[in-house]
């Protein structure tokens, strides 16, 4: 969840934001309706009679309603409305992603401090337990959005995952720990939040919207994996979830008071049973689970390696840092590779290969310090270019109506393989050490670079 798994997450918003993006090529309802209220007057003014607002279609996944494409609305600059309902739904996620993330990099070596915590298996079920929920009720938050509005829902599992993390903060064992966890899994308003965004911007001004969502949760994510050891080192994982549930709360507070109001979406369903047997999302869709899988079981050990080469956790930055900023810096050409000069199977293959790489060497090399750092920088290259690729990827192949739904779909696995990653990862570290965590990693990414070695050629636009 990085650009990091992510920025699963914060691409993940990217991934979710192209539900709509070409679905004007089919007209699947009579009704009709526009992105925001507030915006009325820049889709009507200037058009023919005869010219009408786009309708909408439902994801058959969440359950969200997504408006068409209008063909009239041709302005390239967001209007003043779209731009303060992106950068204030893009602070959400922001506020809510680095609470999440801060968590990642130091609750393995906090968790052998309390009773249970010896137990490596309740470490990754703790880690893993988010996931779970998560997965679980996404698709019920982007029903209920529909039905009730917005706001209300958004609110609400944000002060749930308020709850969770205040629940997290109090406890003193390992037990109540994952209570809070699984409580914060039950505030997955992502769905719902993407949505509210396609509500409020029109098509032609999405694919930019998203990006500034994934752009503030990549940023989120380096802030926390840098930022958290220091902060770990001044108020301990108590101080760490508390914030994460004050981030929560301030989140609703943007949500109430200055993210814009919206029309209430309009709800037609969609089939999707072509997307469930679609190879090629079905190849994505997999490496997806994969992806976040290994890196959920990896950020369980790695912060225990790292100490016990010597190196304190409230310096785990001095590591982490240039890591990241120099995969975020490589992956730039890559990306425009694949995007611009229709590389995107070459790099997309690379990239999974860099992901084995680490994986491989982790469990076979020595781990001094700078090693580790060495190869996490091979590992963070192939997973910033995999988070950045395989959304769009997702908009690319989905059939028209039914890009809604390999996105719910792809967004619902990408949960399971985050809960897999903490359960499997501290079994495995449990009953065989940090080696077999690694080694069954490697295994699992080297079945997907076989299956995905016989992906077609994607086109080089969605």
């Amino acid at each position: 969840m990085p650009w990091s798994g992510a920025a699963a997450s914060g691409l993940q918003a990217l991934q979710m934001g192209t539900f709509a993006a070409t679905a004007s090529q089919q007209r699947a309802t009579g009704q009709r309706t526009v992105p925001h209220a507030d915006c009325r007057a820049r889709y009507t003014a200037g058009l023919n009679a005869s010219r009408t607002a786009a309708p909408r279609l439902a994801d058959p996944i969440t359950r969200i309603s997504l408006p068409m494409s209008n063909p009239s609305a041709t302005s390239s600059r967001m209007s003043a409305p779209e731009l303060r309902a992106t950068v204030s739904l893009a602070a959400i996620f922001a506020l809510r992603m680095l609470g999440l993330f801060m968590i990642m990099p130091v609750f393995s070596i906090y968790a052998k401090t309390i009773p249970g915590g010896d137990n490596v298996l309740l470490v990754g079920i703790a880690l893993g337990a988010y996931g779970v929920t998560q997965s679980l009720l996404y698709i019920f938050y982007g029903w209920i959005s529909d039905k009730i509005g917005r706001k209300p829902v958004i609110a609400t599992g944000l002060l749930i995952f308020a709850l969770g993390s205040f629940v997290a903060a109090g406890a003193h064992d390992m037990t109540w720990i994952i209570v809070g966890r699984v409580i914060q899994g039950m505030g997955a308003v992502s769905s719902a939040v993407i949505a509210f965004i396609a509500d409020l911007t029109a098509e032609e001004h999405r694919t930019k919207a998203m990006a500034m969502v994934g752009g503030s949760i990549g940023v989120s994510f380096a802030v926390a994996i840098v930022g958290a050891p220091v902060v770990f080192q001044w108020v301990g994982m108590s101080g760490l979830f508390a914030l994460v549930g004050v981030f929560s709360i301030l989140a609703i507070g943007v949500v109430l008071w200055i993210v814009p109001d919206a029309p209430k979406p309009v709800h037609v369903r969609a089939p999707f049973a072509e997307v469930l047997h679609n190879v090629e999302l079905l190849r994505l869709n997999f490496g997806v689970l994969v992806l976040h899988a290994t890196q959920t079981a990896l950020f369980l050990v790695v912060p225990r390696i790292l100490e016990a080469g010597g190196l304190p956790v409230a310096s785990h930055w001095k590591v982490y840092l240039p890591v990241m900023g120099l995969a975020f810096v490589m992956m730039v050409p890559a990306i425009i590779a694949a995007e611009k000069r229709g590389k995107m199977k070459a790099v997309l293959l690379g990239a999974i290969a860099l992901i084995l790489i680490g994986q491989l060497l982790l469990g076979l090399a020595p781990h001094t310090i700078l090693s580790v750092a060495a190869i996490l920088f091979v590992y963070f290259l192939g997973f910033n270019v995999l988070e950045a690729s395989q959304p769009s990827l997702v908009s690319k192949l989905a059939p028209g109506t039914r890009k809604g739904a390999a996105a719910g779909v792809y967004n619902t696995t990408q949960s399971i393989g985050l809960a897999m990653g903490g359960v499997i990862g501290g079994w495995l570290l449990k009953v065989d050490g940090q080696s077999a965590v690694f080694f069954t990693c490697s295994g699992l990414v080297f079945c997907w670079l076989i299956i995905a070695a016989n992906m077609k050629q994607p086109p080089r636009r969605a």
